[in-house]
């Protein structure tokens, strides 16, 4: 997610939202030594409960930015073990340490004794020719020996060469039964469960099974969908009753971010995909997409843009879409 899930899109989704865990986007241990901190990993108190995900793989750096993350005020840190890319890989870090267990067991040895809060790691089932059955085992063992607090398990293997990263969140299989015998294997770690889970209602499907379902790129399109995870998850009320009143409730937060010299599109590039079978809909995004890119756009624009979708409540948008 990365590029995706910056702190305008995650204040957006707090307001969809207020007891989902936020993740950032990937943030590598480099970045956060010698970059400027504020502005990679900075972000709103109202985002809370939000984890900050950390890429690298040397314990000692890593041990640093956990510090730092929860010196900032994050709930959870996450190491991800989960991206192929060619430049993840370059850095030695991301899915290629799937074959080298001990040492992210290293790592999270090193963050645990770092900070109080938790500590988690993203994977894949495996990589390349790894057996799955035999690799998640052996990686689970490294970090469950370490003290890891959950493992999130992408539910496919990643292939480092002849798949790109786009190519490697959709052509490997999924397999949700090896996550399942995961947990039932280790019944005392907490185990989420990541890949391919397009909906909320899918994701309560497989919560008897585990300990939490993560969603990443359905949660990103198609926003919308997350005004049900307070009441279909958690048994209370939406914040809001329409992804409409949602938006409404952003306008404040861009004039502040403006204000501060953001660009309106920085923050509204994230609202493309809120509304969906509902009349307006493609009204709102082209003038999203024409008009904040604009020199000097102002709240105003999202305004606009709202006012051209008719208001629907959630509950109603869910089952148009459905």
């Amino acid at each position: 997610m990365m590029e995706w899930t910056d702190r305008h899109c995650r204040f957006f989704h707090r307001l969809l939202t207020r007891r989902a865990l936020i993740y950032t986007e990937m943030v590598t241990t480099g970045a956060i030594l010698h970059g400027d901190r504020e502005r990679l990993i900075g972000f709103d108190p109202a985002e809370h409960p939000v984890a900050l995900q950390l890429g690298g793989s040397d314990p000692a750096a890593l041990a640093r930015c956990a510090r730092i993350g929860a010196d900032f005020g994050y709930d959870e840190i996450n190491l991800n073990i989960g991206c192929p890319s060619d430049r993840v890989q370059e850095g030695r870090f991301g899915a290629c340490l799937m074959a080298e267990p001990a040492l992210v067991g290293d790592c999270v040895a090193a963050m645990k004794a770092a900070v109080a809060i938790p500590v988690t790691v993203k994977c894949r089932i495996g990589i390349d020719d790894q057996d799955p059955e035999q690799a998640l085992t052996a990686f689970t063992a490294a970090v469950t020996g370490a003290g890891v607090d959950a493992l999130i398990v992408h539910a496919r293997k990643a292939w480092l060469s002849g798949l790109s990263p786009r190519e490697n969140r959709d052509i490997p299989p999924l397999d949700y039964d090896i996550v399942f015998r995961l947990k039932a294997a280790n019944p005392r770690l907490s185990i989420v469960l990541n890949g391919g889970v397009a909906t909320v209602e899918t994701a309560r499907e497989h919560l008897p099974k585990l300990d939490g379902v993560m969603m990443g790129r359905a949660a990103y399109q198609e926003p919308w969908r997350l005004l049900a995870v307070d009441p279909l998850l958690f048994g209370e009320a939406s914040p809001f009753d329409s992804a409409k009143a949602a938006a409404l409730a952003l306008i404040p937060y861009i004039e502040r971010e403006l204000s501060r010299g953001v660009r309106l599109h920085s923050i509204a590039r994230h609202l493309h995909g809120l509304f969906h079978a509902v009349p307006g809909a493609r009204a709102y995004r082209r003038h999203l997409a024409t008009a904040a890119v604009k020199p000097g756009a102002c709240a105003e624009v999202l305004a606009e843009a709202l006012a051209l979708v008719v208001d629907r409540p959630a509950e109603v948008a869910q089952t148009a879409a459905a």
